[in-house]
């Protein structure tokens, strides 16, 4: 997210936001599974994102 778009409201609004990144870098040749940190200064929290692919299910978009 950059500092032009809406903030975020919701858990519901991160996650299409997620989905949204996921895809786009999937789309462009990146392998998305594994460990990401977010090191973020000194006046917010740093994060450790895991992404794992799942099996989908019959209720998958």
């Amino acid at each position: 997210m950059t500092s032009e778009e809406t903030a975020l409201t919701s858990t519901g609004e991160l996650n299409a936001e997620l989905k949204a990144l996921l895809r786009r870098a999937y789309e462009s040749g990146i392998d998305v599974e594994g460990g990401f940190e977010c090191r973020n200064g000194v006046e917010h929290p740093d994060w450790d994102v895991i992404v794992t692919e799942v099996e989908k299910n019959e209720h998958s978009e």
